[in-house]
């Protein structure tokens, strides 16, 4: 067993970059969508938690497949049809979502819906980082940040056109709608040429095992782990917290999570233009910092003021800091890339998008007001971890 990955990918000229990007709005399109979807579908009435933990698992299995399917794919057929057959899941994901929105099937069928959102959002990260492999490689965290700012405008979206339909339609009309931008943007990788997939080197799987034994490598998984949950915690679960704290519409919370992304796509853009110039050491730490005192605020307010305050922090406070994270492990570990399964890293990853599952099942025994308690608890523990990586790094450079 190995895990593959890219040797060398030809330079974009910048219209293929441009659509090559546009994945990364699909991927945050399709990603941010159940988190919007629960008062849609009515979970802050009918509080099944354990229902929605298996939206969530569902959506993760998906991403998970769609690791490895890629793997084999993307050899063989390319970026262009990866990308193609990522919009047609996609397209045909939200119409079976929109179907197992009526009363005519179950509402455990959307689980299977779920499985083939995360599915395509996998398909499609996947590829578009191998479209840009070269512009990753020339400058790792410029690059995920600039990925981070398309991806969050697709959240942007998702967010705003659920909410902003939310009592003019209902969700299978609403699914519909949005099942239009796959299909347009399927219609766009159509007509868009990419470079040919370069060969792929294989990594032996004694070798990845090495990082388990590695304090650096564990620590870096370990913060990519909590960062990740922080992160998807909010995202999937932050409408839902906030009809039930503060007694809010749906609607209203639809749009504070719009404005969540909205903060993140902030601070990602900030971040852009500031991180070649500040201290990366201190800019993690202040953003760490912020994004407790945000989790404070949003767990101790109860008015719709002092909820905009907190999102505002933890939005653009989480924003630099996996970008950052990613420059230092393409320092330390060269094979680490972010479109791919490699060993810890992955693992870190996937348990973090898995943290809003495990945030159903918190909530079915707790109230909801625990959502908040994990981002806290998980920027404590990224606080923590950044103190024992900075002191890692230093024995590992003096041996």
């Amino acid at each position: 067993m190995a895990y593959l990955l890219p040797e060398n990918t030809g330079s974009l000229d910048s219209g293929t970059a441009r659509r090559a990007l546009m994945a990364f709005f699909l991927t945050g399109l399709l990603l941010a969508l159940p988190g919007a979807l629960l008062p849609a579908w009515g979970h802050h009435i009918e509080t099944n938690f354990l229902l929605v933990a298996g939206y969530f698992f569902c959506l993760n299995v998906g991403i998970l497949a769609a690791m490895r399917i890629s793997l084999v794919i993307l050899p063989k057929k390319g970026i262009g049809f990866v990308l193609l057959m990522a919009t047609g899941i996609s397209l045909m994901s939200l119409l079976f979502l929109g179907f197992a929105s009526t009363q005519l099937l179950a509402r455990e069928w959307r689980m299977l819906g779920l499985f083939g959102v995360g599915l395509a959002a996998g398909l499609s990260n996947t590829a578009v980082f191998q479209a840009i492999g070269s512009i990753y490689r020339h400058d790792a965290a410029s690059t995920v940040n600039l990925s981070g700012i398309v991806f969050t405008m697709g959240s942007i979206v998702s967010a705003l056109l659920v909410a902003g339909t939310f009592f003019a339609y209902n969700v299978p009309s609403i699914l519909f709608f949005i099942a239009v931008i796959p299909a347009l943007l399927g219609g766009l990788f159509w007509k868009t040429r990419f470079a040919p997939v370069e060969p792929m080197q294989s990594i032996p799987l004694r070798e990845v095992l090495k990082d388990f034994k590695s304090p650096g490598a564990i620590l870096f998984a370990l913060l990519l782990f909590f960062q990740f949950g922080n992160e998807w915690a909010i995202a999937g679960w932050l409408p839902i917290f906030l009809i039930q704290r503060l007694g809010i519409d749906p609607s209203t919370a639809l749009e504070m999570l719009a404005f969540y992304w909205f903060a993140l796509l902030i601070g990602r853009t900030a971040a852009q233009a500031v991180l070649p110039r500040v201290n990366h050491a201190r800019l993690l730490l202040g953003s760490v910092l912020a994004s407790m005192l945000g989790c404070l605020i949003l767990w101790a307010t109860n008015n719709l003021q002092g909820a905009f305050v907190g999102i505002l922090l933890i939005g653009a406070s989480f924003a630099p800091i996996y970008p950052i994270v990613v420059s230092k492990l393409g320092s330390r570990f060269p094979y680490y890339h972010p479109g791919f399964f490699n060993g810890i890293f992955s693992v870190a990853l996937t348990g973090g998008l898995m943290a809003p599952a495990m945030l159903g099942l918190m909530a079915h025994y707790f109230e909801v007001r625990v959502m908040i308690v994990i981002p806290l608890l998980g920027s404590m523990m990224v606080f923590l971890l950044i103190g024992l990586i900075w002191w890692e790094g230093k024995l590992h450079r003096t041996h």
